[in-house]
This record gives C-alpha cells, structure tokens and sequence, in this order.
C-alpha cells in the first residue's frame, strides 16, 4: 500500500490576510463579507449591531481601560474587541452607563458579550481566509 502524501494547500486568493482581520474586527461581519460570505456577512452585521445597540439602550457602561481595577480592565478589553461601533459610541458620548438603572447590568452584559462574539467571528474569518471552511 502506497504512502498518502499531504494534500495541497489551495493557493490564496482574494485580499491579504491580516487587511481582513482588521476589516473583520473593525465592523463585525465585513471580514465575512469580503471574503465571499456575504448571507454570513450580513447576518453578523446585523445580529452584533443589534446586540450592541441594546446594550446601550438598557444603559449599559463602555468603561475606560484600568489597570488598577481587572475586571474593569477586562470589560474594557471585551468592548474594544466589538470594534468600530464601540470607538463611535464613545466618540458620540453613548456608553456612560446608569449603575441606578435597573437594566444596567444587562446592557453592560450585552456590550461585553458582543465584544467577545466578535472575536469569535474574527476567528472564523480567519479559518476562512486560510481556506479551511
């Protein structure tokens, strides 16, 4: 019985990878989107924005980065991650959040969740680019 040899990558095409990866975690679904993906695309677009958006309606809180408080610094963190909508939230002065408001740990809840699905969708950008799905 003859050996198996590895297969073949497939060569790489369409735009470079880590423009991609930049793309995929500034606005959540692009990077799908630019790779062909565009039902996936759009559908992370529009679940993440939503996500985000509630997060802030139910008074939810974009902290500023913290050393000296880490689970601040995480949430911080875990914001960021949600890309350009998180930037512009702040930049427009949403985000200060309301601790008396009764849903705030819910919004702070849904802004931290949709910072950290983002990452994941980056991730499969990324196995997508590489061609692995």
């Amino acid at each position: 019985m003859a050996a198996r040899s590895a297969p073949k990558p497939a060569p790489r095409l369409g735009p470079p990878r880590p423009l991609v990866y930049l793309v995929a975690w500034l606005v959540p679904g692009l990077g799908h989107f630019w790779l062909g993906r565009r039902d996936k695309g759009v559908i992370f677009l529009g679940a993440l924005t939503a996500m985000f958006v509630t997060g802030l309606v139910l008074e939810g809180r974009i902290p500023a980065f913290q050393l000296n408080d880490p689970l601040v610094a995480l949430a911080a963190v875990a914001n960021a991650a949600a890309g350009l909508p998180c930037f512009v939230a702040r930049a427009l002065g949403y985000g200060a959040g309301v601790p008396s408001a009764v849903t705030y740990e819910f919004g702070n809840a849904f802004l931290i969740t949709t910072g950290l699905l983002n990452m994941l969708v980056l991730i499969d950008a990324h196995d997508v680019a590489l061609g692995r799905k």
